[in-house]
């Protein structure tokens, strides 16, 4: 069997919730939320994860509008991709992330965590869940 590491990113104005897959790219789990700074030490953060997890490939979120336009916000995600692309040299690929944050909020909700603890956690779960979507995506076209 292949050991394939995918890392699934979460990219806000404040913060980037990271998720890895497991080794055999079949299941993806919340790693951590990065407290942005300044795309310098982003790059260098995420960097050092790729290494210490040895990925090799990125799924960044791109959040679209509900008719399916690329907004502001979807702009800047397709930037930092590109720019992670480049400052890194690793394979980087957008997935749909529509609704994605809601279904975390709602999953933590549904787990009993208060206000105040989700916003600490909710845009790795939200990082998972987009590189769960594109994991499964990928199973099924085969």
């Amino acid at each position: 069997m292949i050991i394939v590491r995918i890392m699934g990113l979460d990219v806000g104005d404040k913060t980037i919730g990271v998720a890895l897959s497991d080794p055999t790219g079949l299941l993806a789990q919340g790693l951590k939320t990065i407290w942005r700074q300044s795309n310098k030490k982003d790059f260098l953060e995420i960097s050092q994860l790729v290494e210490t997890y040895q990925v090799e490939k990125i799924v960044v979120g791109l959040p679209k509008n509900m008719n399916n336009s690329m907004g502001p916000q979807g702009e800047k995600a397709l930037h930092f991709g590109e720019k992670l692309k480049r400052k890194l040299d690793i394979d980087v690929v957008f997935e749909d992330e529509r609704l994605t944050t809601i279904s975390a909020e709602r999953a933590l909700i549904q787990a009993g965590i208060r206000r105040e603890n989700r916003k600490s956690v909710v845009d790795k779960i939200a990082a998972s869940f987009i590189l769960q979507s594109y994991l499964d995506r990928v199973k099924k076209e085969g």
